[in-house]
């Protein structure tokens, strides 16, 4: 498994216990939703590494405290301490509407109500304090907010997103 067949769930912050136990902290609104798994994948010096749950439940509402197969003592738990969590794509629960997974949305269209075809979206810049669309436009950059009132519509059979930008931002961008 890569990571690119992946999602990131979260890493493993803290030990909890003497028996191997630890806490995960899970990138996710929905922690709930991974409450009872069989299995995660443990990024362990650059490989993706399957590792078994024994047992899990929700700590403190956005924490998850895992004891993992093979895991029970504290110095086992030290081996695996800041690993980053990864599941399958697959287990990602399907989004509707105009909500959408970033890696999902990458070689979409973006169109613009007032401007029109925009360019293709070739990256989502989240490093920022709003995340970004970078849209290709023949090889111009153009960088979109990713915001709620600029997105009127997400089509993922024609793989469009329909935005109506603030008039100018796009031309900003364009010579």
């Amino acid at each position: 498994m890569t990571k690119e067949d992946c999602f990131y769930l979260g890493k493993i912050v803290k030990k909890y216990s003497f028996k191997g136990e630890v806490l995960a902290k899970l990138d996710t609104d929905q922690p709930e939703l991974y409450e009872n798994l069989d299995a995660i994948f443990l990024e362990l010096r650059n490989n993706l590494v399957p590792f078994f749950v024994e047992r899990s439940q929700l700590h403190k509402s956005e924490l998850l405290r895992i004891k993992f197969e093979d895991v029970d003592a504290e110095a086992d738990a030290d081996t695996i301490m800041k690993s980053g969590l990864y599941l399958p794509l697959d287990l990602l629960p399907k989004l509707k509407g105009n909500k959408f997974y970033f890696h999902e949305v990458i070689g979409f269209t973006i169109k613009d109500k007032n401007f029109g075809n925009v360019g293709i979206i070739k990256a989502i810049n989240d490093t920022t304090a709003q995340s970004l669309f970078e849209i290709d436009r023949d090889g111009t950059e153009i960088l979109i907010p990713m915001n709620d009132e600029f997105i009127i519509n997400v089509d993922r059979k024609q793989k469009t997103i329909m935005v109506e930008t603030p008039e100018g931002l796009i031309d900003l961008y364009i010579d």
